[in-house]
């Protein structure tokens, strides 16, 4: 945890030190009001002196308002500092997510993201605004109601000696065995988080398959598990308590018996005993504060491991030194290229893949579920990082090139589309954030988006929702085509991309692109043969090997498994139709 506040904290560092100066400030101060008290019992009851009752009350009326005023500042500025700092940490670690590789962020869940920038940050937030107030105020006003008792009566200051030995240690081994728990318990948190997320991600298909009753007792299944695990750490917590009543009652009867007897042998006031019963209580309220500080900074401890996991993760792809920045052509080249997902590991996605596409040159990629098709083309833009061979774009190692210059000149257009809450306008110009509209326009029209955004009311400022839920899915293929064209890349990627659009749509797309963009390499991922028949050659895939690399005519006569997916289409009806409309 204090690895996070040293780099985090920045600018509320000062506002965290005053803080601590008026929670100091004001714990001395309250401190003096049972000793005022006492001299108000013993020079001014016990004398029937009024002066003197009327200038000790006015002095304790003094310590408290001053404390009131130390109260209410620190307390404005530990929530300030603290609010501050759970700002600059979420920031931070949102930042560092998003210079993340694919392959870092699967080594996360989504789900355990979202918790470590949620739930995880807020349990900092609090416990560092404990730390500067109440980890300030209890141990200060332990010490000095202690030192007052021990100004007091040195002989019953052993009394609260004693007790503070006593839960001290007490406290600190209930601390140590609810720390462990609350550290699984944040574990569970992910799950829990991930059941959600799944769940309303994929609501639609939850409906149609009549599945409510299964996604409830699975999520009750996930919230059991916590809450069974937080029970447990809260029964270790409240074991705190009964301790802390057990030292109040013996604190009571031990200042009532020996006090008592010094104040009949007149070593003692009574006013001073007075004082005593309030440092007494002082100082077991102090202790209870600290053992629920411990609770919430053993709560945080939890938190601070899982957020360190996340700056301490170094991006697996970075920009090399001196790196290229720009690129010469959209010709690729595969060298004998394997990749695993799993670091180190032999068993390989994509195993021994060698082949040229030249700039300029449209390449169709074919093959069956799980053939890596996806993995191949995210390694051109560095997505991933090779296991083993080289891959080479314009010329150069992809290793070599600035990360920003690559994937500028790299438009993906993925088979999962997604777009962003914001107007259609505000989509689009994330391919090209300075993008004139005339720009945005001519992309759209390329896409085929033009005639369903010219017919909504507001046009190119109409807004989306979270996740695109206003269009359909081939609107939003088609506006994440129209994103990708504004890149004006040298290389573009669809990764099935038009599989939500009908035959003739997906026809129109090609032939505009092959217009428009005579001297982009693009590169086509395709189910159906119809989208890649017309491409100068087309890959073939199987289990992550390359199987082919020819034109439709040829594989047709020379690659099984091509030959083998065409007559597949042909026998349904599928493959004439697409041919007719293409």
């Amino acid at each position: 945890m204090i690895f996070l506040i040293r780099y985090h904290l920045k600018q509320y560092r000062l506002t965290s030190l005053i803080t601590i100066c008026f929670t100091i400030a004001g714990v001395i101060s309250e401190m003096q009001i049972p000793y005022t008290m006492g001299r108000m019992i013993d020079d001014g009851i016990e004398k029937g002196d009024l002066r003197a009752v009327v200038s000790n009350g006015l002095l304790m009326l003094f310590f408290a308002l001053f404390s009131l005023g130390c109260g209410y500042g620190s307390a404005f500025l530990g929530a300030y500092s603290a609010t501050g700092f759970a700002a600059n940490l979420r920031e931070s670690m949102f930042a560092k997510i998003q210079d993340f590789s694919f392959a870092n962020i699967d080594r996360f869940s989504g789900a355990g993201l979202v918790t470590r920038l949620t739930s995880d940050v807020s349990n900092l937030q609090n416990a560092y605004q404990m730390l500067i107030r109440l980890s300030m105020r209890a141990p200060g006003m332990l010490i000095t109601a202690f030192l007052m008792a021990f100004f007091i009566s040195r002989r019953l200051s052993l009394i609260f000696l004693g007790v503070i030995l006593f839960l001290g240690i007490a406290i600190a081994l209930i601390i140590r065995a609810a720390g462990k728990l609350f550290t699984a318990a944040f574990r569970q948190y992910d799950g829990l988080n991930g059941s959600i997320q799944e769940n309303v991600r994929g609501i639609r298909v939850v409906k149609s398959f009549v599945r409510e009753k299964f996604e409830s007792e699975k999520f009750q299944k996930k919230a059991e598990e916590l809450y069974r695990v937080f029970v447990n750490a809260e029964i270790h917590v409240v074991k705190a308590m009964p301790l802390m009543m057990l030292a109040s009652y013996f604190s009571i009867i031990a200042l009532s018996w020996f006090g008592g007897r010094m104040v009949v042998f007149g070593e003692l006031s009574t006013g001073e005993l007075a004082s005593l019963f309030t440092y007494g209580m002082d100082i077991l309220i102090s202790l209870m504060i600290l053992s629920f500080v411990f609770v919430m900074i053993s709560m945080s401890e939890a938190s601070a491991s899982r957020m360190r996991e996340i700056f301490e993760e170094e991006s697996d792809i970075q920009s090399p030194k001196n790196p290229i920045r720009e690129v010469a052509d959209g010709s690729v080249v595969f060298d004998r290229v394997c990749f695993s997902y799993k670091k180190g590991s032999s068993k390989y996605v994509l195993s021994d893949v060698t082949f040229r596409i030249e700039s300029g040159e449209t390449v169709g990629i074919i093959g069956g579920t799980g053939s890596a098709k996806t993995t191949l083309v995210s390694l051109i833009s560095r997505l991933y990082d090779v296991s083993a061979g080289q891959i080479f774009v314009g010329g150069e190692d992809v290793r070599r090139y600035d990360l920003k210059t690559l994937r500028d000149q790299v438009g993906i257009v993925l088979q999962k589309n997604e777009v962003f809450s914001g107007t259609i306008l505000e989509n689009l110009r994330w391919g090209n954030e300075k993008a004139t509209l005339e720009e945005c326009r001519e992309a759209v029209r390329i896409a085929c988006a033009d005639e369903f955004i010219e017919t909504m009311p507001k046009g190119y400022d109409t807004r989306i929702e979270q996740g695109g839920s206003n269009l359909s899915g081939g609107q939003k293929q088609r506006l994440c085509i129209a994103r990708a064209l504004l890149k004006k890349p040298r290389i573009l990627i669809f990764d099935d991309s038009t599989s939500a659009v009908d035959m003739e749509t997906d026809a129109r797309i090609r032939r505009g692109l092959e217009r428009e963009l005579p001297g982009t390499t693009k590169i086509i991922i395709a189910q159906r043969i119809s989208s890649v028949k017309e491409a100068d050659r087309i890959l073939v895939l199987d289990e992550g090997r390359l199987m082919a690399f020819d034109g439709h005519e040829a594989l047709l006569r020379t690659n099984e498994i091509y030959e083998s997916i065409a007559r597949g289409q042909q026998e349904t009806g599928d493959f004439d139709r697409k041919e007719a409309t293409a």
